[in-house]
């Protein structure tokens, strides 16, 4: 994977940064969870690909690892997690940059199980198309299909008639 002109991560970092954190946000969640996330991958791009990102996309590169990485965190999160009845931190007050869907929106997202909501981000938030889906992650595009209209099924009957919400979620 070579490029004519390598990027400066530095660069990329700065240019990409909240946008990668908005999309991982979506993906997640939880505002907390999407800047690890984020903050993972970047660390683990210095690492593969040092200061200069020799590949043709690197956002692109960027959000298959955040979904990739949020995946096997999802896997990994039934056998390391443990409920408690104390939150030890306290929620940041700041969060109009992560504004980026309607409330009602990021409700109804939210109650979809991780891959359903997935695709859905991926397919309406950053455009990409069944194939771009199915490649990143890692199945056929008649299962990426198949997990949004499971998706949309179960939005459906919550969604009202005329809703804007409706209009900006199911096509």
């Amino acid at each position: 994977m070579s490029v004519a002109q390598p990027v400066s991560l530095a660069v990329f970092v700065r240019d990409r940064g909240l946008d990668l954190t908005r999309f991982a946000y979506l993906i997640t969640g939880d505002r907390g969870r999407a800047e690890d996330l984020v903050q993972d991958v970047l660390l683990a791009m210095h690492r593969r690909f040092g200061a200069l990102l020799d590949v043709d996309d690197p956002g692109a590169y960027a959000r298959r690892a955040i979904v990739n990485a949020h995946l096997s965190w999802l896997r990994r999160r039934r056998l390391l997690e443990l409920p408690s009845e104390r939150v030890p931190d306290q929620p940041c007050s700041d969060t109009t940059q992560f504004d980026v869907v309607s409330d009602r929106t990021w409700d109804l997202l939210a109650t979809l199980p991780a891959r359903q909501r997935t695709v859905l981000v991926l397919r309406y938030y950053v455009g990409h198309s069944d194939s771009d889906i199915a490649a990143l992650l890692g199945c056929r595009e008649g299962t990426v299909r198949s997990l949004a209209t499971r998706a949309f099924k179960t939005l459906r009957p919550v969604l009202r008639p005329g809703d804007r919400t409706a209009r900006g979620v199911a096509r």
